[in-house]
């Protein structure tokens, strides 16, 4: 099992920025412009064992996800587990602290385990670039969203 974490602080309150992620529209506006992203599920409603289910494409490869939110927890945590998806595991923590009156942390903790065996090692390499570059850009995204 391996694990990214990806902290931030945005000038916001703590509602304001659970409910920005609880909008699954929002997942397009803070995915990087070579991975689009098509909610196929648009009726979503966000609450405990729902699935969402999204269509991303990066590099002409698309691939179809399916998360179940496992836990929601207003306005401080949502997890989400996926059920398919390019990895053997996938669980990703969004957590969100009041840190004063201005200023909130968000936190994203991903655990996954990769589906390539004895080579995971390998991959393992290319996926935490991969995490890091997207999460830098999806935070960046989020402070200017919600600081504007």
């Amino acid at each position: 099992m391996s694990i990214y974490e990806k902290t931030s602080l945005i000038e916001c309150g703590v509602d304001e920025l659970f409910f920005f992620h609880l909008d699954s529209n929002n997942i397009k506006a803070i995915s990087p412009k070579n991975i689009q992203v098509t909610l196929l599920n648009e009726d979503f409603v966000p609450k405990e064992g729902a699935i969402l289910k999204l269509r991303t494409v990066k590099n002409f490869i698309p691939i179809i996800w399916e998360v179940k939110i496992e836990k929601l927890d207003a306005p401080n945590l949502l997890v989400d587990i996926a059920m398919k998806s390019p990895f053997k595991y996938w669980k990703h923590s969004h957590i969100f602290t009041q840190k004063d009156e201005n200023f909130c942390e968000l936190k994203d903790i991903v655990e996954y385990s990769l589906p390539f065996g004895f080579m995971n090692s390998l991959f393992d390499i290319f996926v935490q670039y991969e995490l890091k570059s997207m999460f830098e850009f999806r935070h960046k995204i989020t402070k200017e969203l919600l600081e504007s």
